[in-house]
């Protein structure tokens, strides 16, 4: 019932990605994708247990003994662990998170709840501790269409091509004014520590994920120079197209106006507005949303049938669902027929956050038209005003003499 608001905020997350898209480049992918994010918790705790790039080939490379079973078994033991984690946070948002730990040590949980739990940890698991980057190259679509969204005035990762040509090596000591190479001295640290394994100098690219690990160690290699940074930074097409090595466009160094300019585009006041009004419509209707739902079915093993005191009795299924974070009691009643009445308890108790299905009893007067079927309302609402009235319609059935 609720899954229209899921609908809604899935809807609300793409607009958001292609606003911020427009904004500021692949900033997601490389900072809040789970993916990413993920993958840094992995390749942490893979660092943590194995050392560094240089000892965990070393490690790969050499025999199986008890030193390597027992680093490579705590690596993939403390994967598992937050590889589960995520499962069950995942399942806890369809289950009760607080009965889940309890029926799950005493082995009461559902077969579903297992398959999804598991489903999501060896997902996690193998996304993140072994396809990584490969993920982002050619199992996200977003790579694919990210083109679309781009202009000139979205933030990208950047080598800026006429400050760093022509490249080569060169002595530290040498002034590069003296030999007028470019300021890059072609170490290819950026393409080494680049996750995706593409040379940011040879232009945009999709698998890049504007991560910034080429940035950061430019950098460095330009502070060991003695040369200045950012020759390879946050920027955008229309900032590079001025004079070589200019102040990044538009960060902070820049004019007011042209960062305002930068943000206040046709592209991006389009995804805004289009954002907002979705956002509006969401919140409306999560607020005016009854926390009572409701659902009548007919119990079809006997339609109708005559009952002491020359009374017609119909029996119905009716399902009470209270999405509030409190339980509530219901009071049930019918109309739309004479002398209609419940003849089952009629009020129901129904816990926080959960489901209950009872069995309801309508009874009417034998005297009621024979052979005919009544529209009737069955009215379920609460002892608070925290759930507003629900009208369900159903028939009464008569039995022909």
């Amino acid at each position: 019932q609720d899954f229209i608001y899921l609908t809604g905020l899935l809807v609300m997350c793409a607009l958001a990605l292609f606003l911020f898209t427009a904004v500021a480049g692949r900033l997601w992918c490389g900072y809040a994708c789970p993916q990413t994010v993920y993958t840094e918790i992995f390749l942490w705790i893979e660092r943590r247990l194995e050392g560094d790039r240089n000892a965990r080939m070393k490690l790969d490379q050499g025999p199986w003994n008890l030193r390597k079973i027992l680093r490579k078994g705590s690596k993939h033991l403390a994967w598992g662990g937050v590889a589960l984690l995520t499962g069950f946070t995942f399942v806890g948002y369809f289950e009760p998170i607080r009965e889940l730990p309890l029926e799950i040590l005493t082995l009461r949980v559902s077969g579903w709840t297992v398959f999804w739990m598991l489903f999501y940890s060896v997902a996690t698991w193998g996304n993140a501790g072994f396809m990584r980057e490969q993920v982002c190259k050619y199992m996200c679509p977003y790579a694919r269409f990210q083109s679309a969204m781009f202009d000139r005035d979205t933030l990208t990762v950047t080598y800026d091509q006429r400050r760093g040509e022509p490249r080569g090596s060169r002595p530290r000591s040498v002034d590069p004014n003296q030999l007028n190479p470019g300021s890059c001295i072609d170490c290819t640290l950026c393409v080494q520590v680049c996750p995706t394994g593409i040379d940011i100098r040879k232009g945009l690219q999709y698998e890049c994920i504007g991560c910034a690990a080429c940035v950061d160690v430019c950098d460095d290699v330009m502070e060991r120079m003695n040369y200045p940074r950012g020759l390879i930074r946050y920027t955008t097409e229309r900032a590079t197209s001025g004079p070589a090595g200019e102040a990044v466009h538009p960060a902070a160094r820049a004019p007011n106006a042209e960062v305002w300019n930068h943000l206040l585009r046709p592209r991006t006041l389009l995804y805004a507005t289009i954002l907002l009004s979705v956002f509006s419509l969401w919140v409306a209707a999560l607020a005016a949303r009854n926390p009572l739902r409701v659902d009548v079915i007919r119990d079809r093993t006997a339609l109708a049938r005559f009952v002491e005191d020359n009374w017609v009795e119909n029996v119905y299924r009716l399902q009470l669902m209270n999405s509030d974070e409190q339980p509530h009691r219901y009071r049930i009643a019918v109309a739309g027929v004479a002398g209609i009445r419940v003849a089952s308890a009629p009020e129901v108790l129904v816990d926080a956050a959960s489901n209950r299905s009872v069995a309801l009893r309508i009874q009417a007067p034998e005297n009621t038209q024979h052979g005919h079927s009544m529209p009737i309302e069955i009215q379920v609402t609460s002892d608070d005003a925290a759930s507003q009235p629900v009208l369900e319609k159903s028939v009464f059935l008569i039995p022909a003499d």
